[in-house]
Protein backbone atom coordinates (compact mmCIF):
# COMPACT_ATOMS: atom_id res chain seq x y z
CA UNK A 1 0.00 0.00 0.00
CA UNK A 2 0.95 3.54 -0.61
CA UNK A 3 1.72 5.93 2.31
CA UNK A 4 2.22 8.94 -0.08
CA UNK A 5 -1.19 11.11 1.36
CA UNK A 6 -1.78 14.64 1.19
CA UNK A 7 -5.15 16.11 3.43
CA UNK A 8 -8.67 15.99 1.21
CA UNK A 9 -11.77 17.29 3.48
CA UNK A 10 -12.58 17.90 7.15
CA UNK A 11 -15.95 15.21 8.00
CA UNK A 12 -17.86 15.17 11.41
CA UNK A 13 -19.04 12.28 12.53
CA UNK A 14 -22.96 13.25 12.84
CA UNK A 15 -24.61 9.78 13.48
CA UNK A 16 -22.38 9.27 17.03
CA UNK A 17 -19.83 11.17 18.08
CA UNK A 18 -19.69 14.57 16.70
CA UNK A 19 -16.14 13.97 16.59
CA UNK A 20 -14.17 15.92 13.35
CA UNK A 21 -11.93 13.25 11.51
CA UNK A 22 -9.45 14.05 8.57
CA UNK A 23 -9.42 12.29 5.33
CA UNK A 24 -6.32 12.25 3.33
CA UNK A 25 -5.87 11.18 -0.13
CA UNK A 26 -3.72 8.87 -1.52
CA UNK A 27 -2.75 9.77 -5.09
CA UNK A 28 -1.10 6.89 -6.10
CA UNK A 29 -4.67 4.48 -5.54
CA UNK A 30 -6.81 6.91 -5.42
CA UNK A 31 -8.45 6.26 -2.02
CA UNK A 32 -8.78 8.38 0.83
CA UNK A 33 -8.28 7.05 4.47
CA UNK A 34 -9.60 8.06 7.41
CA UNK A 35 -7.81 9.55 10.34
CA UNK A 36 -6.96 9.47 13.49
CA UNK A 37 -7.45 5.49 13.26
CA UNK A 38 -9.28 4.62 16.73
CA UNK A 39 -8.24 2.04 18.64
CA UNK A 40 -9.64 -1.40 17.84
CA UNK A 41 -11.63 -1.37 21.82
CA UNK A 42 -12.59 2.28 21.17
CA UNK A 43 -13.91 1.73 17.36
CA UNK A 44 -16.54 -0.11 18.92
CA UNK A 45 -18.49 2.04 20.93
CA UNK A 46 -18.74 4.04 17.37
CA UNK A 47 -21.52 1.58 15.94
CA UNK A 48 -23.53 1.81 19.22
CA UNK A 49 -26.30 4.00 17.93
CA UNK A 50 -29.96 3.00 17.22
CA UNK A 51 -29.66 4.59 13.85
CA UNK A 52 -27.02 2.54 13.01
CA UNK A 53 -29.70 0.33 11.22
CA UNK A 54 -27.95 -2.75 9.23
CA UNK A 55 -27.03 -4.10 12.74
CA UNK A 56 -30.84 -4.56 13.73
CA UNK A 57 -33.76 -5.67 12.08
CA UNK A 58 -35.66 -2.74 12.92
CA UNK A 59 -38.89 -1.69 11.36
CA UNK A 60 -40.42 0.49 12.94
CA UNK A 61 -41.12 4.61 12.29
CA UNK A 62 -41.33 5.28 8.58
CA UNK A 63 -37.46 5.08 7.74
CA UNK A 64 -36.73 2.45 9.09
CA UNK A 65 -39.76 0.43 6.99
CA UNK A 66 -38.35 2.45 3.78
CA UNK A 67 -34.81 0.54 4.72
CA UNK A 68 -36.35 -2.72 5.08
CA UNK A 69 -38.18 -2.72 1.91
CA UNK A 70 -35.69 -1.59 -0.37
CA UNK A 71 -33.46 -4.06 1.83
CA UNK A 72 -35.29 -6.92 0.37
CA UNK A 73 -35.17 -5.64 -3.21
CA UNK A 74 -31.25 -5.20 -2.80
CA UNK A 75 -30.77 -9.14 -1.46
CA UNK A 76 -33.22 -10.37 -4.85
CA UNK A 77 -30.70 -8.18 -7.04
CA UNK A 78 -27.67 -9.89 -5.16
CA UNK A 79 -29.01 -13.38 -5.32
CA UNK A 80 -29.71 -12.59 -9.13
CA UNK A 81 -26.30 -11.41 -9.68
CA UNK A 82 -24.41 -13.94 -7.44
CA UNK A 83 -26.14 -16.20 -10.54
CA UNK A 84 -25.12 -14.04 -13.29
CA UNK A 85 -21.59 -14.05 -12.75
CA UNK A 86 -20.90 -17.47 -10.88
CA UNK A 87 -21.41 -20.74 -13.20
CA UNK A 88 -22.53 -22.86 -10.28
CA UNK A 89 -23.61 -23.07 -6.79
CA UNK A 90 -20.68 -23.79 -4.21
CA UNK A 91 -19.44 -22.88 -0.78
CA UNK A 92 -19.87 -18.77 0.45
CA UNK A 93 -18.66 -16.69 2.96
CA UNK A 94 -20.60 -13.60 3.38
CA UNK A 95 -17.61 -11.13 5.73
CA UNK A 96 -19.57 -8.76 7.42
CA UNK A 97 -23.42 -10.97 7.37
CA UNK A 98 -24.83 -8.57 9.55
CA UNK A 99 -28.61 -9.75 10.40
CA UNK A 100 -27.89 -12.36 8.25
CA UNK A 101 -30.68 -11.99 5.77
CA UNK A 102 -28.44 -12.29 2.76
CA UNK A 103 -26.95 -15.27 3.61
CA UNK A 104 -29.90 -16.92 4.54
CA UNK A 105 -31.24 -15.82 0.87
CA UNK A 106 -28.18 -17.04 -0.60
CA UNK A 107 -28.78 -20.84 1.20
CA UNK A 108 -32.27 -20.60 0.05
CA UNK A 109 -31.19 -20.80 -3.52
CA UNK A 110 -28.35 -23.50 -2.94
CA UNK A 111 -25.47 -22.28 -2.00
CA UNK A 112 -23.94 -23.74 1.37
CA UNK A 113 -23.34 -20.74 3.39
CA UNK A 114 -21.18 -19.56 6.05
CA UNK A 115 -20.63 -15.97 7.59
CA UNK A 116 -18.95 -13.74 9.48
CA UNK A 117 -20.14 -10.91 12.04
CA UNK A 118 -18.42 -9.06 14.35
CA UNK A 119 -21.18 -7.44 16.33
CA UNK A 120 -22.78 -9.50 18.83
CA UNK A 121 -26.01 -7.62 18.62
CA UNK A 122 -25.85 -8.75 14.66
CA UNK A 123 -25.10 -11.79 14.63
CA UNK A 124 -26.96 -12.81 17.67
CA UNK A 125 -30.09 -12.16 15.16
CA UNK A 126 -28.35 -13.86 12.43
CA UNK A 127 -27.55 -17.12 14.41
CA UNK A 128 -31.48 -16.59 15.69
CA UNK A 129 -32.55 -17.18 11.47
CA UNK A 130 -30.55 -20.77 12.09
CA UNK A 131 -27.54 -19.66 9.95
CA UNK A 132 -24.10 -21.26 10.38
CA UNK A 133 -21.24 -18.14 11.59
CA UNK A 134 -17.79 -18.29 12.65
CA UNK A 135 -15.55 -16.65 15.22
CA UNK A 136 -13.08 -15.61 13.08
CA UNK A 137 -12.30 -16.58 9.13
CA UNK A 138 -8.82 -18.19 10.07
CA UNK A 139 -11.11 -21.10 11.02
CA UNK A 140 -11.89 -21.37 7.65
CA UNK A 141 -9.85 -23.97 5.42
CA UNK A 142 -7.30 -22.63 3.08
CA UNK A 143 -8.58 -22.18 -0.94
CA UNK A 144 -11.98 -23.68 0.15
CA UNK A 145 -14.58 -21.34 -0.98
CA UNK A 146 -16.03 -20.67 -4.07
CA UNK A 147 -17.35 -17.23 -3.60
CA UNK A 148 -16.56 -14.05 -0.47
CA UNK A 149 -18.72 -11.45 -0.45
CA UNK A 150 -18.27 -8.00 1.20
CA UNK A 151 -21.54 -6.05 1.30
CA UNK A 152 -20.62 -2.59 2.39
CA UNK A 153 -17.88 -3.77 4.75
CA UNK A 154 -13.97 -3.61 3.24
CA UNK A 155 -14.14 0.26 4.01
CA UNK A 156 -14.90 -0.54 7.46
CA UNK A 157 -11.78 -3.37 8.09
CA UNK A 158 -8.69 -1.79 10.12
CA UNK A 159 -6.17 -3.83 8.39
CA UNK A 160 -6.45 -3.05 4.63
CA UNK A 161 -3.81 -5.51 3.51
CA UNK A 162 -4.03 -8.03 5.67
CA UNK A 163 -7.61 -8.41 4.82
CA UNK A 164 -7.19 -8.91 1.11
CA UNK A 165 -4.24 -11.41 2.11
CA UNK A 166 -7.14 -13.62 3.81
CA UNK A 167 -9.23 -13.03 1.15
CA UNK A 168 -6.96 -14.88 -1.49
CA UNK A 169 -5.77 -17.29 1.17
CA UNK A 170 -9.82 -18.44 1.64
CA UNK A 171 -10.36 -18.43 -2.20
CA UNK A 172 -9.87 -21.18 -4.37
CA UNK A 173 -7.54 -20.33 -7.90
CA UNK A 174 -10.65 -19.00 -9.74
CA UNK A 175 -12.74 -18.10 -7.31
CA UNK A 176 -14.87 -14.73 -7.06
CA UNK A 177 -14.92 -11.89 -5.04
CA UNK A 178 -17.77 -9.58 -4.96
CA UNK A 179 -17.32 -6.42 -2.97
CA UNK A 180 -19.88 -3.59 -2.86
CA UNK A 181 -18.32 0.13 -1.66
CA UNK A 182 -19.13 3.76 -1.63
CA UNK A 183 -17.89 5.65 -4.24
CA UNK A 184 -15.96 9.06 -2.84
CA UNK A 185 -16.27 10.33 -6.95
CA UNK A 186 -20.05 10.36 -7.29
CA UNK A 187 -22.37 13.17 -8.14
CA UNK A 188 -24.00 13.06 -4.67
CA UNK A 189 -20.79 12.83 -2.73
CA UNK A 190 -18.78 16.17 -4.34
CA UNK A 191 -22.76 17.84 -4.47
CA UNK A 192 -22.86 17.35 -0.25
CA UNK A 193 -19.09 17.24 0.42
CA UNK A 194 -18.20 16.92 4.08
CA UNK A 195 -22.08 16.44 4.59
CA UNK A 196 -21.98 12.84 2.50
CA UNK A 197 -23.19 10.53 4.86
CA UNK A 198 -21.23 8.01 3.22
CA UNK A 199 -18.54 8.93 4.62
CA UNK A 200 -19.69 7.86 7.95
CA UNK A 201 -16.38 8.13 9.93
CA UNK A 202 -14.72 6.87 11.54
CA UNK A 203 -16.72 3.10 11.03
CA UNK A 204 -15.54 3.89 7.17
CA UNK A 205 -11.56 3.90 7.63
CA UNK A 206 -11.54 3.76 3.85
CA UNK A 207 -12.74 5.21 0.85
CA UNK A 208 -12.58 4.04 -2.86
CA UNK A 209 -12.94 5.15 -5.94
CA UNK A 210 -13.32 3.19 -9.31
CA UNK A 211 -9.42 3.14 -9.47
CA UNK A 212 -8.53 2.61 -5.98
CA UNK A 213 -10.19 -1.24 -6.50
CA UNK A 214 -8.18 -2.09 -9.33
CA UNK A 215 -5.24 -0.68 -7.93
CA UNK A 216 -5.25 -2.29 -4.39
CA UNK A 217 -6.44 -5.77 -5.75
CA UNK A 218 -4.20 -6.33 -8.43
CA UNK A 219 -1.05 -6.85 -6.60
CA UNK A 220 -2.77 -9.92 -4.54
CA UNK A 221 -3.69 -11.38 -7.59
CA UNK A 222 -6.95 -10.35 -8.36
CA UNK A 223 -8.80 -9.19 -11.56
CA UNK A 224 -11.79 -7.00 -12.18
CA UNK A 225 -14.11 -8.48 -14.46
CA UNK A 226 -17.09 -6.38 -13.74
CA UNK A 227 -18.89 -3.15 -12.01
CA UNK A 228 -22.33 -3.01 -11.43
CA UNK A 229 -24.46 0.33 -10.05
CA UNK A 230 -26.02 0.17 -6.85
CA UNK A 231 -29.07 2.31 -7.57
CA UNK A 232 -30.81 3.00 -4.13
CA UNK A 233 -27.68 3.74 -2.04
CA UNK A 234 -27.67 7.23 -3.85
CA UNK A 235 -31.35 8.03 -2.57
CA UNK A 236 -30.55 6.51 0.61
CA UNK A 237 -27.30 8.26 1.09
CA UNK A 238 -28.99 11.40 -0.44
CA UNK A 239 -31.54 11.21 2.21
CA UNK A 240 -29.05 10.90 5.30
CA UNK A 241 -26.85 13.83 3.62
CA UNK A 242 -29.69 16.05 3.74
CA UNK A 243 -30.31 15.13 7.62
CA UNK A 244 -26.98 16.10 8.28
CA UNK A 245 -26.99 19.17 6.09
CA UNK A 246 -29.75 20.76 7.11
CA UNK A 247 -31.22 18.85 10.29
CA UNK A 248 -33.89 17.69 9.16
CA UNK A 249 -34.89 14.70 6.23
CA UNK A 250 -35.77 16.20 3.07
CA UNK A 251 -37.57 13.51 1.16
CA UNK A 252 -38.00 15.33 -1.78
CA UNK A 253 -34.61 17.20 -2.20
CA UNK A 254 -32.58 13.42 -1.20
CA UNK A 255 -35.01 12.25 -3.68
CA UNK A 256 -33.83 14.84 -6.60
CA UNK A 257 -30.01 14.48 -5.84
CA UNK A 258 -29.84 11.05 -5.70
CA UNK A 259 -31.98 10.53 -9.36
CA UNK A 260 -29.42 13.47 -10.59
CA UNK A 261 -26.41 11.28 -9.40
CA UNK A 262 -27.61 8.13 -11.33
CA UNK A 263 -28.45 10.18 -14.32
CA UNK A 264 -25.08 11.72 -14.06
CA UNK A 265 -23.46 8.10 -13.37
CA UNK A 266 -24.31 6.74 -16.70
CA UNK A 267 -21.82 8.83 -18.58
CA UNK A 268 -18.89 7.74 -16.51
CA UNK A 269 -20.06 4.69 -13.79
CA UNK A 270 -19.54 7.32 -11.21
CA UNK A 271 -22.45 5.79 -9.22
CA UNK A 272 -22.74 6.45 -5.52
CA UNK A 273 -21.81 2.73 -4.72
CA UNK A 274 -20.77 0.06 -6.63
CA UNK A 275 -20.48 -3.61 -6.76
CA UNK A 276 -17.52 -5.22 -7.95
CA UNK A 277 -16.69 -8.86 -9.72
CA UNK A 278 -13.13 -10.18 -9.15
CA UNK A 279 -11.53 -12.82 -9.84
CA UNK A 280 -8.88 -15.07 -8.05
CA UNK A 281 -5.97 -15.39 -10.59
CA UNK A 282 -5.65 -19.80 -11.52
Amino acid sequence: MSNATKPFLSVTDYSVSKEKFELLLDEELQMLKTTPVPSINDLLRYYESEEYISHTDGNKGMFEKVYQFVKRIAIRNKITLLSDVTTQKGKLLDIGCGTGEFLLAAKNSGWDVVGFEPNSKASHLAKIKELVLVDSTSEIEEGSLDVITMWHVLEHVPNLEQQIFELTRLLRPGGSLIVAVPNYKSYDATYYGSYWAAYDVPRHLWHFSQDSIERVFSPFGFRLKEKFPMLFDSFYVSLLSEKYKTGKRNWWKGFTVGLKSNIEARKNMEYSSLIYFLVKEE
